[in-house]
């Protein structure tokens, strides 16, 4: 009997992740008991709400569920990279907790699995997010082919199945900033994509701003690509080009035409367009030399503040421990 491990990382979801959780274990009940078991990891990103206890009442009545509680809100990427550490399944799938991803139609994906790819994307008909998150969406679709070499039929999302190897290779990236697309796309090109239905949502908002899709964006595009900094050196080239042709320009007409006043506007925008240019620059540099810094302090990717496995609690150092 294969065992399939679920991994869903929490934040404010008290009123969707029983329904969730039922719904997961009412399909391993009906219709593959007798084929497939499973394992749910529930990953508390320090949910300002009653998610928590939630998690732990789940805990005490399913013993196939486990409850990872970290010290503060780390974002779901490293939430989910938490997570990972405690799967046991030969298949991992990953899931909203929302209750916009069909936990019903995981076996589309498992079925994919087992025809040989390692990694399979649900892709959505219709996406049920919002304008912002739509809009949002396709600007990291579109960076993520430039950056990472994403290939452009291949649809990303956070719903996906795949084998434990991938898994057990993505953990050993001990980065402060995690990125799963970029993980996924380093380690195996066997991926495909099955289309599912992309639900409304149960209750609520989505966890995501403007501020924490911009973090995530450059979580992606700096720590798994260099492409920024050569279209920076690239642009800085082409313009050096460009400037040296002005000024030979200028010269030339100040020699032929000596009573030719040069235009104040002309090289105030000039000097406007090379200053931001080279502000941009520097900016993207030095994101780079902080993320730097950041990995040689060791900053952690997450930090676990308990573990519930129905009545079993360990604590910090027992889990530093057995990690």
């Amino acid at each position: 009997m294969k065992l399939i491990s679920f991994v869903i990382p929490c934040y404010r979801s008290s009123q969707t992740i029983c329904s969730v959780v039922s719904e997961i274990s009412s399909l391993f009940s009906k219709n593959y008991k007798n084929k497939y078991d499973y394992e749910i990891i529930l990953v508390n990103d320090a949910s300002p709400d009653d998610t928590l206890d939630k998690i732990k009442e789940i805990c005490h009545i399913n013993k196939k569920v486990k409850g990872i509680n970290l010290a503060k809100n780390f974002g779901q990427h490293s939430a989910l990279m938490a997570g990972f550490r405690f799967i046991t399944g030969e298949y991992v799938v990953c899931l909203d907790d929302d209750g916009q991803t069909p936990a019903n139609q995981v076996f589309e994906l498992i079925n994919a699995i087992e025809e040989g790819y390692d990694v399979v994307y649900a892709q959505y008909q219709e996406k049920r997010h919002s304008l912002f998150r739509n809009i949002g969406s396709r600007i990291n679709d579109f960076m993520a082919r430039i950056l990472i070499n994403k290939p452009k039929e291949l649809y990303l999302s956070s719903y996906f199945a795949c084998r434990a190897y991938v898994i057990k290779e993505m953990i050993k990236y001990d980065n402060a900033y995690p990125y799963m697309m970029g993980l996924v796309l380093r380690t195996t090109i066997n991926i495909t994509n099955v289309k599912v239905v992309h639900r409304e949502r149960i209750n609520g908002e989505s966890g995501y701003t403007l501020k924490s899709l911009l973090a995530l964006w450059l979580n992606g595009f700096t720590n798994f690509s260099v492409k920024p900094l050569r279209i920076a050196s690239l642009v800085g080239a082409i313009l050096f080009i460009i400037s040296m042709v002005f000024s030979i320009v200028l010269f030339l007409r100040k020699i032929f035409e000596p009573t030719i006043q040069m235009g104040y506007t002309s090289i105030m925008l000039t000097m406007i367009l090379f200053g931001s240019i080279q502000l941009l620059s520097i900016g993207l540099l030095g994101e780079y030399i902080g993320r730097i810094f950041i990995c040689i302090n060791k900053s952690p990717q997450y930090v676990i503040k308990e573990v519930i496995n129905s009545e079993e609690v360990i604590e910090n150092d027992e889990i530093r421990k057995a990690i």
